[in-house]
């Protein structure tokens, strides 16, 4: 009768260390699997972004940020794009068909976008990332009468057109990026976002 004592004793000890040991393994493993996890900090730096561009007049640009980057949003007027298509047709760029791929496949075409009059480009020179700067006016006597209005980097000297396509002869190798994005309605772009763009 005690060996049958000893049996029963010794099994509910081996279970109970058994049913321990695994309590403190996963213990010990939660930490180290919620540590993958991303920061609130980080989920909110990569989410998508909407813009509201119902107030963005033609012509203005609106700066937002999005995964840490510069996000541009420019309402282009009639004279830009035509400006645009100047710069396209007088064989200034280096891709003026957008066939390196900067961009979605909803945005390559001859305006790099989804509707014509709102380009939505990242606003970081494609050389070493620096920002460029607006600058709309057409020939001014520090860019030479070739620049049809657009961003110019101040770093280097790059210069990208304004449907951010990069020039001939600047250190920048490609066009500005466009990032993923859709028209959740006429007035709101959501970035960061694209299902549902046909």
């Amino acid at each position: 009768m005690s060996e049958d004592v000893d049996r029963s004793r010794r099994h509910f000890l081996g279970v109970a260390t058994g049913v321990a040991g695994a309590a403190g393994a996963a213990f010990a493993v939660y930490p180290f699997l919620a540590s993958w996890k991303p920061s609130a900090r980080a989920q909110a730096l990569g989410a998508p972004v909407e813009v509201d561009i119902s107030r963005l007049e033609p012509g203005e640009l609106v700066k937002v940020e999005w995964r840490g980057k510069p996000v541009w949003v420019l309402n282009r007027t009639e004279d830009m794009m035509g400006y645009a298509e100047k710069a396209r047709a007088e064989d200034l760029l280096r891709d003026p068909d957008s066939e390196a791929p900067q961009q979605p496949e909803y945005a390559a075409n001859e305006t790099r976008s989804i509707r014509p009059d709102i380009l939505v480009v990242v606003g970081s020179c494609t050389h070493l990332g620096c920002s460029p700067t607006e600058r709309f006016e057409v020939a001014p006597a520090d860019l030479g009468p070739d620049w049809f209005g657009g961003f110019f980097c101040p770093c280097h000297g790059s210069k990208f057109d304004l449907a951010g396509r990069v020039y001939k002869g600047v250190p920048a190798p490609l066009n500005l990026a466009v990032p993923p994005h859709r028209y959740v309605n006429d007035d709101v772009i959501l970035i960061g976002a694209d299902s549902g763009v046909a």
